[in-house]
Order: C-alpha cells, then sequence, then structure tokens
C-alpha cells in the first residue's frame, strides 16, 4: 500500500507558516477596510459616490499591481516578491498617519491604493509559492490550507473595525431620539469631531503597518525555497501564447471573476436583506460573524475533503450548495431566507483556491503570469456588487419598493450572484472532465 505524499515536506515547514501568515494579513486587510466606506462618508460628510471611492481605490490597487507583480517575480523571486509586498503595505499603512493629520481624503485613497499595490504583490506570489512547496499531487489541498487562514485574519479585520473604529467615531453619536448628533454642529464642533475621528481611523493602520514591518522583517531573515528561474528573461508573448491555449487557465480565470463578485455580493448585501427583515445594522454585523465562521469552518473541512475527493468534483458539489442556499435566499420568506444568505458562505470556502489551484495546474513557470491574471479577477468584486445595486434601484431607494417573481427586490437582485455560481458550476464540471480524460 502505498503511502500518500506529505502535505508539506518537514524541510519546508516553517516557510510555510510564515506565508501562510500573509493570507491573513491580507483577510484583515480586506475586512477593516469595507466599514470605511460608511466611516468616511459620515466622518468627511461626502455623498455615497465619493464614499465608495474607497473600494475603487482597493480594487483598484489590486488591478493595477497584479501584472507587474508578476513580471517582477519572473525575473527575480517569490521571496523577493513577497519582501517588496510587504514594504508597500507598510507604507501604505504608515501613510495613514499623514492623512489624518493633513485631513486629506485624497490622501487616504493614494494611501490604501498604495497599500493594496501590496497586497496584489502577496496574493500574486504567495498562492504560488504555496502550490510549490510540496508535491504537485496534494497542491490544491495544501493551498486550500493556507487559505484558511485567509477568513481567520477578516474576522479580527472585522472586529478591529467595529469596536475600535466604528463604536469610538464621535461623528456616529446620536440624541435622545436617535438622529446623529455630527449633522446638526457648527463647522468649527464638526472640526473638532472631524480631527478626533480621523485619528480614530488612522491609528488601526498604524499599528498594522507596524505588524507588516515585524513580519517582513522575520521573512527576511529565513532561509526560504528562491524557486528563482533558470533563465530569468522575461518573454511575455510567448508565454500569453500559451496562456491563451489552456482552456483550464483561462476559464479558470473567468470562473474566478464570478465567485469573487459572488462574494462581495453575498457579504455586502447582507446587511440590506436584514434590514429588510427590521433587523438593525449594527444587529446585522452578527449575521456577518456568522457568515465568516462558517466560511471558515468550511475551508477546513475541505482541506480534509480534498483528501479524499478530486478537487474539480467536490468544487461542483459545493457550487450545486451555493446555487442551493441562494435560491434559499431569493424565494424562503423571512429569517430562513437571511439564514440560508448565510449559508452560502460554507459553500463559497472552497472556491477561491480550488478554481486557483485547478486553472494554474501544469504551468510550471508560466504560474507566475497565470497568477497574475487571477489576481487581477478579483475585480469581478467591483463590477458585480455595482449591477447588484443597480436592481436594488429598481424601484427605489428602499430595497422592498416592489415585487419581482414574489419576493422583495432585495431578495430577488441575489439572481446575480446565483448566476455566477452556475458559471463556477460549469467550469467545475469541465475541468473534472478534462481531469478524467
Amino acid at each position: 500500500m502505498s503511502k500518500k505524499p506529505a502535505l508539506v515536506p518537514k524541510e519546508l515547514l516553517l516557510p510555510f507558516i510564515l506565508i501562510t501568515s500573509l493570507f491573513a494579513l491580507w483577510g484583515f486587510a480586506n475586512d477593516i477596510t469595507n466599514p470605511m466606506v460608511a466611516a468616511f462618508k459620515r466622518v468627511l460628510e461626502l455623498n455615497n459616490t465619493q464614499a465608495s471611492f474607497v473600494q475603487l481605490a482597493f480594487y483598484g490597487g489590486y488591478f493595477t499591481m497584479a501584472l507587474p507583480a508578476a513580471f517582477f517575480i519572473k525575473k527575480y523571486s517569490y521571496k523577493t516578491g513577497i519582501l517588496l509586498g510587504l514594504g508597500l503595505y507598510f507604507l501604505g499603512a504608515m501613510l495613514f498617519y499623514p492623512a489624518a493629520a493633513w485631513e486629506s481624503y485624497g490622501f487616504f485613497l493614494a494611501s490604501l491604493y498604495i497599500l493594496t499595490f501590496g497586497l496584489a504583490f502577496l496574493e500574486t506570489t504567495a498562492n504560488p509559492y504555496i502550490l510549490s512547496m510540496g508535491p504537485e499531487s496534494t497542491a490544491t489541498q495544501r493551498l486550500n490550507l493556507a487559505q484558511a487562514f485567509n477568513p481567520m485574519g477578516a474576522l479580527a479585520g472585522l472586529f478591529v473595525a467595529k469596536e475600535f473604529i466604528l463604536n469610538s467615531l464621535q461623528s456616529n453619536n446620536t440624541d435622545a431620539d436617535g438622529k446623529i448628533i455630527f449633522e446638526s454642529l457648527d463647522e468649527s464642533a464638526k472640526a473638532v469631531i472631524r480631527t478626533a475621528d480621523l485619528m480614530v481611523i488612522r491609528d488601526p493602520y498604524v499599528i498594522l503597518g507596524l505588524v507588516v514591518l515585524g513580519i517582513l522583517l522575520v521573512i527576511a531573515m529565513a532561509k526560504m525555497p528562491e524557486n528563482k528561474d533558470s533563465n530569468s528573461k522575461v518573454d511575455f508573448r510567448n508565454t500569453m501564447r500559451r496562456l491563451l491555449k489552456n482552456r483550464n487557465f483561462v476559464e479558470g480565470t473567468l470562473a474566478q471573476m464570478f465567485y469573487v463578485g459572488a462574494q462581495i455580493m453575498v457579504w455586502t448585501y447582507i446587511y440590506q436583506y436584514a434590514e429588510v427583515l427590521g433587523i438593525s445594522n449594527a444587529e446585522a454585523v452578527n449575521f456577518g460573524y456568522a457568515a465568516l465562521l462558517v466560511f471558515l469552518a468550511g475551508r477546513w473541512i475541505c482541506t480534509l475533503l480534498l483528501r479524499f475527493i478530486q478537487p474539480s468534483k467536490l468544487l461542483s458539489i459545493f457550487s450545486i450548495l451555493a446555487i442551493i442556499f441562494t435560491a434559499g435566499a431569493i424565494f424562503l420568506p423571512g429569517m430562513v431566507g437571511l439564514y440560508s444568505l448565510v449559508a452560502i458562505s460554507f459553500a463559497m470556502s472552497l472556491m477561491f483556491p480550488t478554481i486557483y489551484g485547478i486553472a494554474l495546474e501544469g504551468l510550471g513557470e508560466d504560474s507566475k503570469f497565470a497568477a497574475a491574471y487571477l489576481v487581477m479577477a478579483i475585480v469581478g468584486g467591483a463590477i458585480m456588487p455595482t449591477l447588484q445595486g443597480i436592481l436594488l434601484d429598481l424601484g427605489g431607494s428602499n430595497y422592498d419598493d416592489m415585487l419581482i417573481l414574489g419576493v422583495p427586490e432585495v431578495n430577488f437582485s441575489f439572481i446575480l450572484p446565483l448566476a455566477c455560481f452556475v458559471m463556477v458550476l460549469l467550469f467545475s464540471i469541465r475541468a473534472k472532465t478534462l481531469a478524467s480524460t
């Protein structure tokens, strides 16, 4: 009886742990930043379009820097790419200090943009780096294990955003009637609160920057597998020709874009869904926590299941689960629909790393550029939620102005994530067919 190959060889255990810690680090950045849309809107008295520039800067940084990151690690090494990514992450976080001192929204956006340059480097580098740390037969399982630490960071980011930022902003204080006090103050009083609140927003990012600097120094001193090309010449044209001929890569990139779009829609609009049921945004945060917890549980369960079930087959099963849960969120009434919406996160837990692993399978050194396009596919998280917002505005500014197929428009709007999960299912079926041939 043949022994199953080790998930991570002993000699690579320390590098694996260090790189896996980065998955929590960018999960933290994602979920501490999402609530900043509301925070900046109130503190700086922005309109909705201006406040949305937070997400534009965030996803714009990913989209802009992923391909340059691929060129960089192709020319140098995974470790060098990681160090540069951490350096940009540190710089962007520390720039929140002068941004708060100058009370400049543009400076905050530039800081966030630079911070996500670093995240783009880390994601473009860390994912294929993890895949390379052991046998190819266990690569997808290894990536699922590393990705399981991402929602841990996300939970921590959500906790810090809620407890240390949103709950501490004086501009959120209300009077006995529940009205926001800040809006009725004169400009001098607002200026005092604005200065204090921008420091509240600043401090967690500065502390985060110092943590990132510490991790950078540890990785710089640690002995890491280099995975440097024997020939560092960048042959982009021929690489792209090979990639475009690879069906798994092309379809995997599209599937990843649809998946990320679905994830952001499910996690963004859970608050609007709950509001229609009479649940306040503060109480709805608990459902956000629940979604992240079942997502985390799913990651660990899937890491175990991948020891026994082919990745593409398991992806098909979880895609079907996601479709069923999303249909429940659309058509099931009341709290049952909300619970179904939370359950979608369990089905999503497998998707990002498994699509990633399947799409990069067998690409060798071409995986460095392929990984960049899979990171660029995160732009789906900027496009899809906007489309869902347009659906929500069909009947007016509220979320239940009209019924579509007998359900409120907020319920019906989840037809978009459902369509995205159908696309992921189709990819998994085609990938499974290819694997069996």
